[in-house]
């Protein structure tokens, strides 16, 4: 399979530290259901399967573990942005062109659904489906807290998984391309909650086993 164009680019996602990890915790968003999801079952079953090997039997499986954390991303800011409106983040004085951009991620995330969704259709795989989640936000201030985790855990996710992805180049590439816009989401969020875009020279990576421990919780069913 050829891939050609960004649309058609991969994506596997999610980054922070555990110093974002503690933030969920400290704000009282990882408080949401603790059963472990479905759709990060089989990524949990190879983690425990093989310890001290690939996580991953196949690329398909990679780019499902992409699929899981767009999908989290996708849901998040589709039902965020509908239920605060725009009233709801230019009441906290931000500016009415925020809620636009924020609109555009989603748009962003709701694209590599798609794509990811079509790339492991093409190659034969079953793409995962869309769970249900709880956040735990109540407001703006809340929502872009939980955006920032989310886009640092998608940027460094991507970062660890890539080393899967090392023998098919197509696939690399289009889901580094992803991961340079993930990594753009994170510092526009980063500067709307009054923190450093950019705090070190060289980012922070996580592991499948720590993405799997920081997003389970937003996974309700």
């Amino acid at each position: 399979m050829k891939i050609t164009t960004a649309d058609q680019m991969l994506h596997e996602l999610t980054t922070a530290t555990m110093n974002r990890r503690r933030m969920l915790i400290n704000a009282g968003i990882a408080s949401a259901a603790l059963a472990a999801p479905i759709t990060f079952g089989k990524v949990s079953a190879q983690m425990d399967a093989t310890p001290d090997d690939v996580p991953f039997e196949s690329p398909v499986d990679v780019l499902n573990y992409a699929l899981t954390l767009e999908h989290l991303e996708a849901a998040f800011y589709r039902d965020g942005l509908a239920s605060i409106g725009r009233e709801g983040i230019t009441t906290w004085g931000y500016q009415d062109t925020v809620f636009d951009n924020l609109v555009a991620i989603g748009e962003h995330e709701a694209e590599h659904v798609a794509v990811l969704t079509q790339v492991i259709t093409d190659l034969g795989g079953m793409p995962v489906e869309e769970a249900m989640y709880d956040f735990g936000y109540e407001d703006a201030v809340g929502f872009l807290q939980v955006a920032q985790a989310l886009e640092d855990t998608g940027v460094a996710a991507y970062q660890g998984a890539a080393q899967y992805l090392i023998d098919s180049d197509e696939l690399l590439t289009a889901a580094l391309t992803i991961h340079g816009v993930e990594a753009r989401h994170a510092a526009y969020i980063a500067l709307l909650n009054g923190a450093v875009p950019f705090p070190a020279a060289v980012n922070p990576t996580l592991t499948p086993a720590e993405v799997l421990e920081i997003a389970t919780p937003f996974i309700v069913s």
